[in-house]
């Protein structure tokens, strides 16, 4: 993919960046000229998506870690403005997921989901907030489609996203008047996790489709990673406080 310098000079984390939708985010803010810190629990994941981004020419930093702990989220961050000097772009992607009907989701399902999703965007963004003071930066935090809809098997994740989105909407009330904007991003990609799901699940994959007007699931890089660099750009810089469905319209009403 050619290069681009909408966020040359411009340092971004993401956090779950060794694969999926994290890894195209990483990609894509890469190409478009940002110095990239990726985060993961698997260093070889990340190595992966590393070398990619080196053999761009872009740069980037790893750092293994667990979202789910806030003395990793901390080091997340710091690694992050030693490594490159600063902090602009703050991407809360990794999350646990785990799929159950509702009188089957237990108590630990839903700690997994929220340790490691809406705790551990929490621990970020405060973790952040100092250095995107300084930036007037940006954070993206993962929602979900399945949240939206209520999708049927997905109760601890859909309270999981939705804290998210509850979250994105009080911090870009409060941080506009730091010149922060928060934004939150739906995707509907053909991440490893979906692959394996839908190879699992043909019929679901097939019912999934069925209802995307244009017809596919998102491709992590060109569809998921691009719009957040469009979306961290100076391009959308009146934007805080929505939600993007980047789903190909599988959630329109009416």
């Amino acid at each position: 993919m050619e290069r681009g310098t909408r966020l040359a000079g411009k340092t971004a984390l993401v956090t779950g960046g060794g694969q999926g939708v994290g890894r195209g985010i990483a990609l894509a803010l890469a190409a478009e000229g940002a110095a990239v810190v990726i985060t993961g629990r698997t260093e070889s994941k990340l190595k992966d998506t590393a070398e990619r981004i080196v053999e761009r020419g872009g740069r980037v930093h790893t750092v293994v870690g667990d979202v789910g702990e806030r003395g990793d989220v901390d080091r997340m961050v710091a690694e992050t403005v030693r490594e490159f000097g600063s902090l602009d772009v703050l991407v809360n992607n990794a999350q646990s997921s785990v799929q159950r009907r509702l009188e089957e989701t237990s108590y630990d399902d839903v700690e997994l989901t929220y340790r490691s999703g809406p705790l551990a965007t929490f621990h970020a963004m405060q973790a952040a907030l100092p250095h995107l003071k300084t930036s007037r930066g940006s954070v993206v935090n993962l929602g979900s489609s399945a949240a939206v809809q209520g999708e049927a098997t997905f109760a601890a994740y859909a309270m999981a996203k939705e804290a998210i989105r509850g979250l994105t909407r009080v911090a870009a009330r409060e941080w506009g008047t730091y010149g922060i904007r928060v934004n939150v991003v739906c995707p509907a990609a053909l991440s490893p996790a979906a692959e394996a799901y839908f190879a699992a699940h043909p019929e679901k994959a097939e019912h999934v489709l069925a209802g995307i007007p244009l017809g596919r699931m998102g491709d992590p890089e060109a569809d998921i990673g691009r719009a957040v660099a469009a979306l961290v750009s100076d391009d959308m810089v009146y934007l805080t406080g929505a939600t993007l469905m980047l789903e190909g319209g599988r959630t329109l009403i009416g």
